[in-house]
């Protein structure tokens, strides 16, 4: 157990389990993925001239993890996979800081071994862990500030506090540059921690010199993008405020955390048959509560009795088992049929209620700490230093959800909910996890390996496509092969994405007449003014004007029975002689 503990081996085993998923699912296509194709031609360009060049699509400031991507770059030449590899390295360390973070919260070391796996090896961990988006990169900060914010409360001396102090806010200046709600670390949990050192005078005017330098480190680094040519401001207060839709998001996506996290929550489900009856009613009574809903509005909003699985437009983890926001002619094959969508909805759900069942009859005082866990980080501690955190970047969210909340904005949160929910179930229900929620986290892990796979073999395809019309002798800039794909064609033609939010320089959006109303067109074609489509890839070879004359491109899905096909329509009426 001594070796165990002292080469971190349950935290190695974190890491490498991310490693292992990430290979068995053969993450690589040579196109933009989501947002990330305009980010991917950053690092290109860093790597290239030396210079960080913005492209008219990254509101994220992109910094550091363009430096780190770079340098792939430079050792293995360019290629969309080779950038994506740095995100990959990251979220293997990730998983390792991750692990020692929950056993610093006085969680035992095989107990924080299940929370990391639940939450690194989840479809959304995965799939994110692939691209070159800064979720993992923005929330790496996140993580590495935690942590050393955690070792500055458990030193023994002022030295070690101040210089764990020091290692938070630097490291969280630093990697914060990916993604600016990261600094949520030096803006809010550095302070959250200097009060629960305040009564070391030291280490507490220490740590608030070296909190303020973080804050102005912060300061000089806005100032710097805001003068960047193509960059895209980020606005903290929305324009508009539709409070039902804005609520709306929120329910949303906060029902997609018990499946995002399902072998945790699924552990409370036998919470339920435990509680008392008028606790018992009362659940019924929310179950019914939500069936009724859930097929009244079947009909006007498909995915809400599948709540925990359905994602919205641009959602990652969704019932067609690829990235949601596509938007191809035509609709993707289904992933999850009705059955396992309900019995995912049931156990999700009911491991929420499950939760909310144990908090009315949990045992008052607590089990004894595990041997071989760090004590002395207690709840209120935790509460002090986690809660002004998770409020603000709860708050900052609200701009983003009068349009839309994509589930990857979950990510933070659910570092928190982890550390919260198997501290809490390892203090008040049982010092160990039993063995269902390790088959449960097997099964999470599969689900995400397939989820990647299959979204990756998808992209692949479409370059496929795009490769088969080229040699046609049909310009890239005639087909339209979704958003994604687009915007690479036009980063080939243009240095920007014609964006209408860019600000410097003056006048660099054009605006774009409107296409035909009759006719099929590019999804955002405002933002791509040099494609012209004459035709399309599609999920529905009957789509627009029908089939063009190219072959079906036909991909794998892995736990279906039937691979899916991707059609070449035409976009203009085929010609009569």
């Amino acid at each position: 157990m001594h070796v165990i503990r002292r080469f971190r081996i349950h935290a190695i085993f974190c890491a490498l389990a991310v490693l292992l998923c990430e290979l068995i699912s053969h993450p690589f296509a040579e196109m933009g993925i989501s947002d990330d194709g305009p980010y991917v031609v950053m690092a290109h360009t860093l790597a290239a001239t030396g210079h960080i060049l913005y492209t008219g699509w990254a509101a994220p400031m992109l910094v550091w993890q363009l430096i780190l991507a770079a340098a792939f770059v430079k050792l293995f030449g360019f290629s969309y996979s080779a950038v994506r590899m740095s995100t990959i390295l990251i979220a293997i360390v990730m998983a390792f800081v991750l692990q020692r973070i929950l056993v610093r919260a006085n969680i035992s070391e095989r107990n924080a071994t299940f929370g990391t796996l639940a939450l690194v090896l989840s479809p959304l961990y995965l799939v994110l862990s692939a691209t070159f988006l800064t979720d993992i990169t923005g929330l790496f900060a996140i993580v590495i500030c935690l942590y050393g914010c955690l070792r500055a409360l458990q030193s023994a001396t002022d030295r070690s506090a101040i210089a764990w102090l020091v290692f938070a806010v630097i490291t969280n200046a630093i990697f914060g540059t990916s993604r600016q709600i990261a600094w949520l670390g030096i803006l809010v949990m550095l302070p959250s921690t200097l009060w629960l050192l305040r009564s070391r005078r030291r280490v507490f005017i220490a740590g608030a010199i070296t909190t303020l330098g973080g804050v102005l480190f912060i300061a000089v680094c806005l100032q710097w993008l805001k003068h960047q040519p193509y960059s895209i401001p980020e606005h903290l207060l929305p324009t508009v405020f539709p409070v039902a839709h804005t609520l709306g998001e929120f329910v949303h996506t906060l029902l997609d955390i018990p499946f995002l996290l399902l072998p945790l929550f699924a552990l409370f489900l036998p919470q339920i048959r435990k509680s008392r009856p008028r606790v018992l009613a009362i659940i019924t009574a929310i179950s019914l509560v939500y069936l009724l809903l859930a097929f009244h509005l079947r009909y006007t909003h498909p995915d809400f009795l599948l709540e925990p699985t359905a994602g919205a437009r641009g959602g990652w983890v969704g019932i067609h088992g690829i990235h949601e926001g596509t938007d191809l002619q035509g609709t993707p094959p289904l992933f999850l049929h009705t059955g396992l969508q309900i019995l995912i909805t049931i156990v999700s759900i009911g491991g929420l209620l499950g939760l909310f069942a144990s908090f009315t009859h949990s045992r008052t005082s607590e089990l004894p700490s595990p041997t071989d866990s760090h004590p002395g980080v207690s709840w209120k501690q935790l509460a002090i230093l986690l809660g002004p955190y998770t409020l603000a970047y709860t708050v900052l969210l609200i701009p983003r959800a009068t349009n839309l909340l994509f589930d990857r904005y979950m990510l933070s949160p659910l570092v928190v909910i982890v550390l919260c929910l198997v501290r809490y179930y390892q203090d008040k229900i049982n010092p160990r996890v039993p063995i269902v929620g390790v088959l449960l986290v097997g099964v999470m892990a599969a689900f995400g390996v397939v989820l990647t796979h299959n979204t990756f073999a998808f992209y692949r395809a479409r370059v496929a496509l795009a490769a088969e019309l080229h040699s046609a002798g049909i310009p890239d800039t005639s087909v339209d092969n979704g958003w994604e794909h687009n915007f690479d064609v036009e980063l080939q033609h243009s240095n920007h994405i014609n964006e209408e939010e860019i600000v410097l320089p003056a006048g660099a959006y054009i605006p774009t007449p409107p296409p035909p109303p009759s006719a099929c067109h590019a999804f955002w074609y405002d933002y791509t003014p040099h494609i012209h489509p004459l035709y399309g890839i599609s999920f529905d070879p009957n789509a627009c004007y029908g089939p063009a004359s190219f072959a079906p491109m036909h991909y794998s899905r892995w736990l279906t029975r039937t691979p899916g096909t991707l059609y070449v329509v035409r976009y203009t009426p085929p010609s009569h002689p």
